[in-house]
């Protein structure tokens, strides 16, 4: 069966998305659509497709099956739950939304319209990341005690005057947290499963002119009893590759992007060899340390041949809303515990001091 994409938004991320539609060979980008139609044209000349200057044009063209949203974070909501009316399979850039609300809102109406719902952490499909969480089901690394994720990175000022949206409440949702750091949020909490707890600070200290964050630390308890800590920033220069460890009784490894830099078990197994010779031939990119674009598609493709492959057999995606939710939730606890000075439990009820805070222009 073939699928006709529709990209709504055409910015950078545009880009990775139709290159990785172009990797599969029963899909292929046939529309676009921006709210800035020049936008939309200098896509549609890049890939060969239909620029459309309206939303509901494209979402009647009877070609397009699968849309993929990846307008700024906060503007998720509208598209994807238009989409979601017009029939169309939805996929959403990271973050799934910004509040809970507007997740609960994007869950809701695919639910309601029977169309697939997942957000984007190609993270989630690295053959390292996989690996590591065969080995927390296998039951390789123990009692798990400490997940801890780092994300060190670099972001001019220019590159937050690139754009209105960038830096604000509003539409990004969060800075160096809810922007860059969310990938690792979601695959820590993917490893070691849900948090409990959390404590926090948050504080601009490089930038100019946001109302974000550009450094934030949290420690985190999970439900399983195990510590860890987010570290994430947008000011150490030059900016490093994200950092991923998870440590237990009998085992832990470290993740370098999107490389295993340690592996190391008390009981060995078959597959170790493997892994570590794989580990000699390190293929990382620059992983958008300091320069957004510096990533890859492919983590992309495999999770849009997972969506195809879930609207075929009818099955849930791998990463369907509920599992997009969750990193969400977690920074939005990080935000709460830094403003209030206090230790946050999940799950939260609400979204009330992001929300008091967006009000008050903070």
């Amino acid at each position: 069966m073939a699928h006709g994409f529709g990209i709504i938004g055409c910015g950078m991320i545009s880009r990775f998305h139709s290159k990785a539609v172009a990797d599969l060979k029963d899909a292929k980008v046939v529309a676009c659509f921006d709210s800035v139609p020049a936008a939309a044209d200098k896509l549609a000349a890049e890939v060969g497709c239909r620029a459309y200057h309206q939303l509901e044009r494209m979402l009647d063209d009877k070609e397009v099956t699968v849309v993929v949203v990846g307008t700024p974070s906060g503007a998720h909501l509208e598209p994807a739950v238009a989409a979601a009316g017009a029939g169309k399979h939805v996929i959403v850039e990271k973050p799934l939304e910004i509040t809970l609300s507007r997740c609960d809102a994007i869950i809701q109406a695919c639910r309601k319209n029977k169309v697939q719902l997942s957000a984007v952490f190609p993270s989630r499909f690295h053959r390292s990341s996989i690996a590591i969480k065969r080995a927390v089901d296998a039951g390789r690394f123990g009692r798990l005690t400490l997940g801890d994720s780092y994300v060190k990175w670099f972001r001019t000022q220019q590159y937050y005057d690139s754009g209105a949206w960038r830096g604000t409440w509003e539409l990004d949702g969060g800075g160096a947290l809810m922007n860059q750091a969310i990938h690792s949020v979601d695959l820590l909490s993917w490893f070691m499963g849900p948090v409990s707890e959390i404590t926090a600070c948050c504080d601009t200290l490089a930038h100019e002119r946001i109302a974000v964050e550009d450094v934030a630390v949290a420690t985190l308890r999970f439900a399983s009893g195990a510590l860890g800590t987010v570290e994430a920033t947008t000011a150490a220069f030059p900016g490093y590759l994200k950092r991923i460890e998870v440590s237990g009784s009998k085992g832990s490894a470290v993740m370098e992007e999107e490389d295993l830099i340690k592996w190391d078990f008390a009981e060995p197994a078959a597959e170790d060899e493997e892994i570590k010779r794989q580990m000699q031939a390190r293929v990382s990119t620059g992983g958008g340390a300091s320069d957004p674009s510096a990533i890859g598609h492919h983590g992309h493709a495999r999770q849009f041949r997972d969506v195809l492959e879930a609207i075929e057999q009818k099955r849930s995606p791998a990463i369907d809303g509920a599992e997009g939710r969750k990193s969400v939730e977690i920074i939005l606890a990080i935000y709460q515990a830094a403003e209030l000075g206090r230790s946050v439990k999940l799950p939260l009820a609400a979204d009330p001091v992001l929300e008091a805070r967006k009000r008050k222009g903070k």
